[in-house]
């Protein structure tokens, strides 16, 4: 079973969303354990206040080391323990991975800050690390909270019923080799004029598999160009994938001339 510690002030935000969907149903099967832990049950004060100003002055509220440091030594949760918040590693599909697979071994938990920020102590001497979700402003760790248990949860063995499908996502290091996926088509064929791809209704599987790899490289070059830079731009083979299907193809060519067309 897969175990993941959440503390929060607002310990209701996470219940919520652990209880639907596909965390909700990985729950009930009992593939995951998602346990949430109040901050404010750790004080001890008649307004169980867990924040406090700053040193030095300036607008808004800290949250205070005590209630912290209490709630996490008095409950002793699988390490490691993760801040989430603006200074931290930027979380991705690899970090989703790791983690999926250190939640299976050991465990781990994750710490909301609020307010302007966390004693810097806690920082220090508490967690094991910081994560963000992106650079921007939240008013709180609890949405970040949630997108890393999603990440995380459907990573995890038996919580995705197809689990090849985990493969082909956009960022994973399977069949999509980093890139976003290609576009995805329903019923109908036709829709107000606007037809699916043929190649996806021939029933040629080798084809259909060519398509899809042009196409993901394709979207991922007018979507997402700086992943294909990080990857170091696109091979020889891919660069002729790219031609045969119509797609136009970029001015600069490819690193690897020795490569085969996937």
């Amino acid at each position: 079973m897969a175990r993941i510690d959440v503390f929060t002030i607002f310990p209701g935000l996470i219940e919520h969303h652990a209880e639907h969907s596909l965390i909700g149903r990985a729950r009930a099967a009992g593939v995951v354990d998602i346990r949430t832990h109040d901050l404010r049950a750790a004080t001890t004060d008649v307004h169980h206040a867990v924040d406090d100003a700053p040193f030095g002055g300036g607008a808004g509220m800290v949250l205070a080391p005590g209630p912290v440091f209490d709630a996490v030594e008095a409950l002793q949760p699988p390490r490691p323990l993760l801040l989430l918040g603006p200074g931290g590693r930027r979380f991705d599909q690899a970090t989703a991975r790791h983690l999926a697979e250190v939640s299976v071994t050991r465990g781990f938990s994750l710490l909301c800050g609020r307010y302007e920020g966390v004693d810097e102590r806690i920082v220090e001497h508490l967690v094991d690390g910081v994560v963000s979700i992106g650079d921007y402003v939240l008013a709180g760790g609890e949405v970040a909270a949630m997108v890393v248990i999603e990440a995380v949860v459907r990573l995890v063995p038996g919580v995705v019923g197809n689990a090849s499908s985990i493969d082909h996502d956009s960022f994973s290091g399977g069949d999509a080799g980093g890139l976003l996926e290609e576009p995805q088509f329903t019923r109908p064929a036709e829709f107000r004029g606007w037809a699916v791809p043929e190649v996806l209704r021939s029933g040629d599987h080798g084809r259909i598999a060519s398509w899809r790899r042009a196409a993901s490289l394709d979207h991922t070059l007018r979507k997402r160009p700086d992943l294909i830079a990080a990857r170091g731009g696109l091979s020889d083979a891919e660069v002729r994938l790219l031609a045969d299907h119509g797609y136009p193809c970029p001015s600069t060519g490819a690193l690897d001339e020795e490569s085969d067309a996937p």
